[in-house]
């Protein structure tokens, strides 16, 4: 039975998440397996990988083929690296001492660039939010201008209705003055 190092799809469309399992290479992608690894989300970033480490590292040294993605993923959680410095032991290139001494730089080293990389990403995401902040900010500024300019508008309109009503109430009232003036004048003259 030939043994495979393959994903399985779950999640729905276009959300995938994937199982790593060991399974039959003729069985189907999404069928019976015979042991499941860990799990790969791609949707995040950087992509999460989790994997039995020790399983994985097993089944690998026993002949279990990976798929491309699944070495990729083998290979970025180390077990490929593990791998490949246990060959050197048993060839005797190296200790187990010098092979341990190198996997665990080798993790030190790579969790730094992944530590790296999720500071690159969240200080992009801070930008980005920054940028989007300062940019409805300016958009907010020029509305609440516009509104000031429409609001001064209208008070002046407004002020000037007033005006131009106050002073058609005292034409109005002017010649209602002068009339009855006029009648008190005219009338003496009469007797």
């Amino acid at each position: 039975m030939p043994a495979k190092i393959r994903l399985q799809r779950h999640g729905k469309k276009g959300q995938p998440f994937y199982h790593i399992v060991v399974a039959d290479s003729r069985s189907p992608r999404d069928g019976k397996f015979i042991e499941k690894l860990g799990t790969y989300n791609p949707l995040t970033n950087p992509a999460q990988i989790n994997i039995k480490f020790d399983r994985a590292l097993y089944w690998y040294s026993i002949g279990a083929q990976p798929t491309d993605t699944a070495r990729s993923l083998l290979s970025k959680t180390g077990v490929m690296m593990k791998y490949h410095l246990m060959r050197g032991v048993q060839k005797g290139a190296m200790t187990e001492e010098q092979a341990e001494v190198k996997f665990q730089n080798w993790m030190k080293d790579k969790e730094a660039r992944m530590a790296g990389i999720v500071k690159a990403n969240e200080e992009k995401a801070r930008g980005e939010k920054k940028t989007r902040l300062d940019a409805e900010k300016q958009v907010n500024e020029a509305r609440a201008a516009e509104l000031a300019k429409k609001r001064l508008a209208e008070i002046e309109a407004k002020k000037a209705a007033e005006a131009e009503a106050a002073a058609e109430a005292a034409a109005e009232e002017a010649p209602a003055e002068e009339a009855p003036v006029a009648e008190a004048t005219e009338a003496p003259a009469e007797a």
